[in-house]
Formats: structure tokens, C-alpha cells, sequence
């Protein structure tokens, strides 16, 4: 009589770990989890860290400079709305309050929220209403810190921008 091992070794006969799908699936993770680090450890030796800044003492200094700022724009009660048509590539708007506006310009910033090189500075020129339009090419959907200050630079007003899930933004001048 035979056993029934070697019965059930016949019906089934033992394949080699290789052909198990089981073994397969349980190195799957490992390979995906390495995989994964080398492409981040690719990422962080070939991007540049465009956030971190070289001076970043003397950028904190100067904070208490640019409230001083912030807190003239806000005597002024200044306050800006800009919009910006792609259609047709010009950005638009308003600013008011503010004093003999025909006769100043003003520097109007974009600035990109991670990439320096994409930053846009624009000499705008309102008019007697306050109201300026300028040719703008295609923004970049980001979220942009906007950045209006005099001729002088003696004032400036501050707001952020998520383009193009806001067509248009409001900024105002608040006191500190």
C-alpha cells in the first residue's frame, strides 16, 4: 500500500519557489519602497532648493523696514484689484486713493510661489482714475505673491493670488 504522501506528491507535484505567484507579491513592496527612494534621492542632488535663501539675517532685519511701509500704504487706505485675461494676454486694474495717480508709476511684481526665474516685474502707469492695463504672456497657474509699491518706495501693498481659480483679487493696505 501506498502512502498517502507520495499519492498526493503525484496529484500534486512540488513546483520550485520561482513559480509560486506568493514569493513574487511579497518582494513587490521592497522593490517598489527602493524604486521609490532612488528617484527621490534623484530628485534632491539634481533640483536646485529655490526657497532657501543665502542671506537669511539680513532678510529678517529688513522685515521691520517693509512694515513701515506696509503701514503707510495702510494710512492711505490704498487698495488694488487687478484681473487678468488670457484671452487676450492683458492684465488689468485699479488702484485707489491713491494721490495724483496720473503723474506716478508704479512697480507691479508677480512673484512665482516656488520658482524665482518665472517672477515678473512690471512698470505700470494709472491713470487719472486710478486704472492701468498692461500686456502680460501666459501666467502659469500658481499661487503668486502680487507686490505694488510706489516710485519712491515708500510704500507697498502686499497680497497673495491663486491664478486662475481667482480670475481677480482684491488687495488692501492693512495696519500692523
Amino acid at each position: 500500500m501506498q502512502s498517502t504522501a507520495s499519492v498526493s506528491n503525484r496529484i500534486n507535484p512540488s513546483k520550485p519557489w520561482y513559480r509560486h505567484p506568493w514569493p513574487w507579491l511579497l518582494m513587490l513592496g521592497p522593490l517598489v519602497v527602493v524604486m521609490a527612494g532612488s528617484y527621490t534621492a534623484w530628485l534632491a542632488f539634481t533640483r536646485q532648493d529655490a526657497l532657501v535663501v543665502d542671506d537669511y539675517y539680513k532678510q529678517g532685519k529688513a522685515i521691520n523696514q517693509d512694515l513701515r511701509r506696509d503701514r503707510v500704504a495702510a494710512s492711505m487706505r490704498l487698495k488694488l484689484n487687478i484681473r487678468y485675461d488670457a484671452a487676450a494676454g492683458i492684465l488689468s486694474g485699479t488702484i485707489s486713493n491713491l494721490a495724483q495717480p496720473d503723474a506716478r508709476k508704479l512697480e507691479l511684481s508677480l512673484l512665482h510661489s516656488t520658482l524665482p526665474s518665472k517672477d515678473m516685474r512690471l512698470e505700470v502707469r494709472p491713470d487719472a482714475h486710478g486704472n492701468f492695463s498692461i500686456a502680460l504672456p501666459m501666467l502659469d497657474v500658481a499661487r503668486w505673491q502680487v507686490l505694488v509699491e510706489g516710485e519712491q518706495r515708500d510704500w507697498r501693498l502686499n497680497g497673495v493670488w491663486s491664478w486662475p481659480h481667482e480670475r481677480e483679487v482684491e488687495i488692501r493696505a492693512e495696519a500692523s
